[in-house]
């Protein structure tokens, strides 16, 4: 039996819920935990968004907008505790490639090429998110308005369901360029589950988001099925 159905059989007997198309997989459970079962360099890119350790929920950011009522997101484990060494070595040995939002908080080896997120925002946010990469690739900007209640395409605007929610065409634009659809690809903090939208859109060969947080995961999945029955509509 090959080793990737029989860790799919596992999680199965384990109770770690998942959904399966166009071989997207969400599972509800410790990336830590699922990473140890995985082959090395099995994922050709591992695209994620780990905790950085400074704590940006709701109650944290009320006084920094004035243009709207600041959203009230579920509280839990996310952004409290900055994810341990541990985890990058075992992402690293999982993965041929990394894109590590958040890179800047953490201890990580050498590179020339980052990713820069001008999010055009206003006021005391911050102007930009940066993301380590081990690419040999030059430093590139995506310039993508993320301001509060504010967004780059008000027309088709996404609910906010996570504290650190990434838009859906950041994540298309970092597959569209740094990635090919026969690649298989793994975030390992889920969240709002952008990621895995984009992957979809994207037809990636395989992808395996991990989100430990019961309430967040449901809601992510919520989302992703959402969009594939939005997709489904558009096309029949």
């Amino acid at each position: 039996m090959p080793l990737r159905r029989s860790l799919d059989i596992k999680l199965q007997l384990e109770g770690c819920r998942f959904t399966l198309s166009k071989m997207i997989k969400l599972l509800n459970i410790d990336c830590e935990i699922y990473m140890k079962d995985v082959p090395d360099k099995y994922f050709d890119l591992a695209c994620v968004d780990p905790i950085y350790g400074c704590l940006q929920n709701a109650y944290r950011e009320a006084n920094r907008s004035k243009l709207a009522k600041t959203k009230n997101y579920h509280n839990s484990i996310w952004s409290q505790k900055q994810t341990p060494p541990e985890y990058f070595k075992e992402l690293f040995r999982v993965s041929k490639h990394q894109i590590i939002w958040g890179g800047n908080y953490f201890e990580l080896p050498g590179s020339r090429c980052w990713i820069v997120w001008d999010k055009d925002n206003s006021g005391d946010f911050a102007d930009a998110e940066l993301a380590y990469t081990n690419f040999d690739l030059a430093v590139r900007i995506f310039k993508y308005r993320w301001n509060g209640m504010l967004q780059e395409n008000m027309k088709d605007k996404e609910e906010r369901i996570h504290s650190t929610q990434k838009p859906v065409q950041l994540y298309k634009w970092l597959l569209k360029n740094y990635a090919k659809p026969t690649d298989k690809i793994i975030d390992t903090h889920l969240g709002s589950g952008s990621s895995a939208i984009a992957a979809y859109d994207f037809g990636c060969a395989e992808f395996v988001g991990c989100e430990i947080d019961k309430d967040y995961f449901n809601a992510a999945v919520k989302r992703f099925e959402n969009h594939k029955l939005q997709q489904t509509i558009k096309f029949c």
